[in-house]
């Protein structure tokens, strides 16, 4: 069974428009939990445009479910990780200015640079995983670092998948097949969505985890969260 994770992300970012508490940022991610959601997931960026710090430390003790804090791994990124130890971390290659992520690591060109970082990681019993494009090469050097997983990039697939469903996602499937023969874990996320996100799946019945934010967040205006969750927890049983 693959876990959804729920990127909140978008809800912090409503909440900041009137610099109040509304919506409530940790209350929105308990009841997402309680409406069947494996996970929440939380991007904190440099600028606070939408998670804060102290919604990290906010959500941590309150969650029950898994926690997967991602970022690019920054003095002060790598600290709130340590402090506040989630149960997995996904390393992104973002700039500080980036408006999404839009491309995974060059493993092999930064391989010292992240080998070193999931070792602290690892020693602090963080699960990591590496955003990767679905490149046989950046999974090699992914499985190198010693990383527990890796998310594939899923834009590519999102925005051919209308047309042409097969060849949207052979690559995936040969990456997702790749990461497993070499031991790591198969999780997922971006421009994932209800459209989408079934086929995908069934395709890699192994795949661990999606991360889903922007258009979970979008449907949920449509059909509200709870009803929301359940469609794609439903989406990922489509096996």
């Amino acid at each position: 069974m693959t876990n959804l994770s729920v990127n909140i992300n978008k809800i912090a970012t409503l909440r900041n428009a009137r610099g109040e508490n509304k919506p409530d940022v940790e209350q929105m991610a308990l009841d997402i939990e309680s409406f069947g959601a494996d996970g929440i997931t939380v991007h904190p960026r440099p600028d606070e445009r939408h998670i804060k710090r102290s919604d990290v430390y906010r959500l941590r003790p309150a969650l029950r479910c898994e926690f997967n804090i991602e970022g690019y791994p920054s003095g002060d990124f790598i600290d709130l990780v340590l402090k506040t130890r989630p149960t997995q971390v996904t390393l992104v290659p973002d700039a500080p200015d980036a408006l999404t992520s839009s491309a995974g690591w060059n493993t092999v060109a930064n391989a010292e640079f992240l080998s070193a970082v999931v070792e602290r990681f690892k020693e602090a019993g963080v699960r990591t995983s590496i955003f990767v494009d679905p490149d046989i090469e950046a999974i090699k050097g992914a499985a190198a670092t010693g990383a527990d997983r890796v998310e594939l990039y899923t834009k590519p697939y999102a925005d051919l998948y209308p047309t042409d469903p097969e060849k949207a996602i052979a690559p995936f499937e040969a990456a997702a097949t790749a990461a497993k023969k070499l031991g790591l874990g198969v999780n997922a996320g971006h421009d994932l969505s209800l459209e989408n996100l079934a086929f995908f799946s069934s395709r890699i019945p192994f795949l661990s985890e999606v991360s889903i934010g922007h258009a979970l967040i979008c449907d949920a205006l449509y059909l509200g969260i709870e009803e929301t969750v359940k469609r794609y927890k439903a989406a990922l049983c489509k096996q």
